[in-house]
């Protein structure tokens, strides 16, 4: 070929685009819209989670400081403090820097706080970040240098000292004590948006009750130690409540606590991104079948098959690479709004009180630019091979879609796609994730929508069969019937958006409906009652347990205490609880799966959630070590149901937590009230016995106020599926309208045809607007079935994989006729305006031929 031919050919494609992009405009901005969606859906949260974890390991690295290795408590208890001399001279080891670490509050403020007491010489080696700036007399210190020995001094993060300056008071409740510090200066080096307070170890064992114990030990390495055999070595020396951890291992655990989170949104958004694709090929369907005659001319004229190929690829590729390009700027502007408004948590939790900066990454920018091409070359691939494979002597007379009405429409792919995605199904997790769930998920898609064809041609057979008595009904179901292809085109779009929004939907719908279940069952009382922030920072000695029961109205009361405790070293911590209840009858205060087993005689009966189990692989009748002093052997006697606690919960009875770990404090407390006691008065009654620090600092909830606070976080953390599903409506909305009025326009001729046998301009208006409804009602129905069954696979396969919860099935009927009704309006409605678009044009043009 000619440079000039060359030239002329790119002419040529670039004019016959732009033509027929000209003529249908919506229909391509709709589709690539919808790889807009799904592309800055991915990006965003990608760039949100990356972001949130790169702040994360910052401040992993601001506390570790040079340290190569750390030995912590597993939980906030700490060990003995004499651990630590024998630390330092182990071999390997050349520096040791003792450490009090407790979390804590300022009383009157939400966010927690890590209090961090150090001894400033050892420090100075291996955490210097973690070292205070004294500020000068005329800065309102106190002391200057020396003040970082002050019993009273403390060193306050830039989070902290907002609105403080040194010589403020500021008061921390940690270690279920409550003390006025002196602010002596700020930590320079810590990172924006971490709370920390660090003041002189012997003045926070001292003043926060923690003599004779440490609850870290940083360790910096000799320079010619082997990391390895120092580790096993000191890993030696530990007792149960110990356990060697490095930078590394922290990172995996932080990672691993959001991992299945951020995952899920991926997958939600791929799939997102895989409706687009499924709208592509709408598009480019429709826009193939309509130019039926052109490409066959085309061909005639001495174009060969691989130019229309490579057309209609070239089209579908450029719609996804504008709509990917849209994408990854509506992600890096989505990503910017949700960590202002949500952080980097998303709404989940997981990275509480971060606002970590974001973080643009050109390599997760590119990756998600080539999926979204690569969808819409995907669903641009087949009607590319139907434009290259049409016979130029029959399409020239073929507009539409298919030459035998009588031909059966195959069902064997779509049987073989839904036979192999039920069967990912019933896949196991991969990695501890529900990757072959969200295949499951892919191939039930696929399946649904290649069954569509066969689908419409069932639905409509009734119809069918039977002679109606409106002439107009008849044409549009006849049309409908015989034209199961050109119907299954329109309907893949609708189909593929319905049933991503009805699966999340009722997936959701069964979570929030079974956590409101759930609060019924474990909030049985009348009054519930918090000491000093968060169970684990403060708690209510005996003396003041026996005070509160005696208070007037108070017919029970019901202690409680949770501490966080590490299983495994890459774990994330499970909750250790302290319930009143009896070993034989557990089931009184604890929602229990399965019936509760005895324990055998000399072991003490646990009764773990079911994401402890998972996490942690543990099963009823397993027998275990936990990690307290004197390594007491536990046994597993049943399961419960908890949504509170995503990393698992194990919980004894008070009396067995109290000898275990030696704690007498209880941090939270529910009071079932005397008959016509009122919770107001009872709990003036309860706050005056309390100390006057812990009753200033006291929360006190009803039943109904827990529950609706419960299910707020609820809905905060499902913020990004909310939003999926609202994209999801819009999308199939926009969908069905592009779908239905291309198909619509396509068929000029067929109207005209039909005005010159005598049918009027209403009665084919009133046609159009029957089959739309016809063709919404069949979409909706496959799409609210095909939605029912990927539902399943998210509340039985990727729910237990990923979070490790079981739900019950609820459906939201009144969503479901929300969307029947607008569907099906939307689509009747489109073939409407559409219709009478086509219509303007006069009969004897509409059917004139120019061959």
């Amino acid at each position: 070929m000619t440079p000039a031919a060359k030239s002329l050919s790119l002419t040529a494609l670039r004019w016959l685009i732009l033509g027929e992009w000209r003529s249908q405009p919506v229909r391509v901005v709709t589709a690539a819209l919808a790889i807009a969606v799904g592309v800055a859906l991915g990006f965003a949260v990608h760039l949100i989670n990356a972001s949130a974890l790169t702040e994360f390991s910052k401040a992993i690295s601001t506390v570790n400081g040079d340290a190569d290795l750390q030995v912590q408590s597993v939980s906030p208890a700490g060990f003995d403090e004499g651990l630590y001399p024998r630390l330092a001279r182990a071999p390997g080891v050349a520096l040791a820097s003792p450490v009090i670490q407790l979390t804590g509050v300022v009383p009157g403020e939400d966010q927690r706080l890590t209090l961090i007491g150090l001894d400033i010489f050892r420090a100075a080696a291996v955490t210097p970040n973690l070292l205070g700036r004294p500020a000068g007399a005329g800065e309102g210190g106190f002391g200057g240098a020396g003040a970082v020995f002050d019993e009273n001094a403390a060193f306050v993060s830039p989070a902290l000292m907002a609105g403080r300056k040194p010589g403020d008071v500021i008061t921390i409740a940690a270690g279920g004590r409550t003390v006025p510090l002196t602010i002596a200066g700020p930590l320079p080096a810590v990172a924006e948006g971490r709370r920390i307070v660090v003041m002189d170890i012997a003045a926070a064992q001292w003043r926060f009750g923690q003599l004779g114990k440490l609850q870290r030990v940083d360790v910096k390495l000799a320079a010619d130690a082997d990391p390895a055999a120092t580790r096993a070595g000191l890993t030696r020396l530990l007792p149960p409540e110990a356990e060697v951890v490095t930078q590394e291992s922290q990172e995996r655990r932080s990672d691993s606590l959001s991992r299945a989170y951020r995952v899920n949104l991926n997958m939600l958004a791929l799939m997102a991104l895989l409706t687009g694709a499924f709208l592509v090929f709408s598009a480019q369907s429709l826009s193939v079948a309509r130019r039926r005659a052109q490409f066959a001319l085309l061909r005639v004229l001495g174009v060969n098959r691989r130019a229309l190929l490579v057309q209609v690829l070239a089209e579908g590729g450029i719609v996804g690479a504008v709509g990917s390009a849209l994408g990854i700027g509506l992600g890096l502007g989505l990503a910017s709004v949700a960590l202002r408004l949500l952080g980097g948590d998303l709404g989940s939790g997981f990275f509480e009180g971060a606002r970590p900066t974001l973080i643009f990454a050109p390599i997760a920018a590119g990756v998600f630019f080539v999926l979204g091409l690569a969808c819409a070359l995907v669903g641009s691939l087949i009607p590319a091979r139907e434009a290259a494979r049409a016979q130029p002597a029959v399409a020239l007379k073929n507009v539409g879609d298919a030459i035998d009405p009588s031909a059966r429409p195959r069902i064997r792919l779509a049987l073989i796609l839904l036979g192999l995605g039920a069967a990912c199904a019933f896949a196991p997790a991969v990695y501890g994730l529900p990757l072959l769930g969200y295949v499951s998920m892919a191939l039930l898609l696929a399946g649904g929508v290649a069954a569509m064809p066969w689908v419409a041609r069932l639905l409509l057979s009734p119809l069918e069969a039977r002679a109606l008595k409106s002439p107009v009904a008849e044409l549009a179901v006849r049309r409908l019937w015989g034209a199961p292809s050109q119907a299954a085109v329109a309907l893949c779009g609708i189909v593929a958006s319905t049933s991503l929004m009805i699966a999340m939907a009722v997936m959701v719908s069964s979570f929030r409906g079974s956590v409101d279940d759930w609060l019924g069952q474990v909030l049985p009382d009348d009054l519930y009652i918090r000491f000093a922030g968060p169970s684990e920072v403060g708690g209510l000695d005996p003396a003041g347990q026996a005070r509160i029961a005696a208070v007037p109205g108070v017919a029970a009361v019901h202690f409680t205490r949770q501490t966080p405790l590490r299983l495994s070293t890459d774990a994330p911590p499970v909750a250790l609880v302290a319930q009143p209840i009896t070993r034989d009858n557990p089931g009184a205060r604890v929602p229990l799966i399965g019936r509760s087993r005895p324990a055998p005689a000399g072991l003490t009966p646990i009764w773990v959630s079911e994401p402890a189990a998972w996490l942690n692989d543990l099963k009823v009748g397993q027998t275990l070590e936990l990690p307290l002093k004197g390594r007491p052997r536990v046994y597993v006697a049943g399961l419960w149901r908890d949504y509170a606690r995503q990393n698992g919960a194990i919980v004894l009875t008070s009396e067995d937590y109290s000898r275990l770990t030696g704690d007498g404090l209880r941090g939270e407390a529910s009071i079932d009230l005397e008959p016509g006691a009122r919770p107001e008065t009872v709990g003036a009654a309860v706050r005056a016995v309390l100390p006057p620090d812990v009753a200033a600092r006291t929360e006190m909830l009803r039943p109904g106020e827990i529950r609706a606070i419960a299910l707020g976080l609820f809905d905060r953390s499902f913020a990004i599926t909310y939003v999926l599903e609202l994209v999801a409506i819009l999308v199939g909305l926009a969908g069905v309208a592009a779908t239905v009025s291309a198909q619509t326009l396509a068929r000029t001729k067929e109207f005209g045809m039909l005005r010159h046998l005598g049918v009027r301009k209403r009665q084919i208006t009133a046609m159009l607007a029957i089959e739309g409804g016809l063709l919404g009602s069949v979409g909706v129905a496959a799409g609210l079935t095909l939605g029912l069954i990927m539902s399943q696979v998210l509340i039985h396969v990727v729910n237990p994989q990923s979070f490790h919860w079981t739900m019950q099935t609820r459906l939201p009927w009144g969503l479901f006729a929300v969307v029947t009704v607008t569907l099906i309006a939307a689509s009747a409605g489109a073939a409407l305006l559409a219709g009478r678009r086509a219509l303007s044009m006069d009969a004897v043009r509409a059917v004139r031929e120019d061959w």
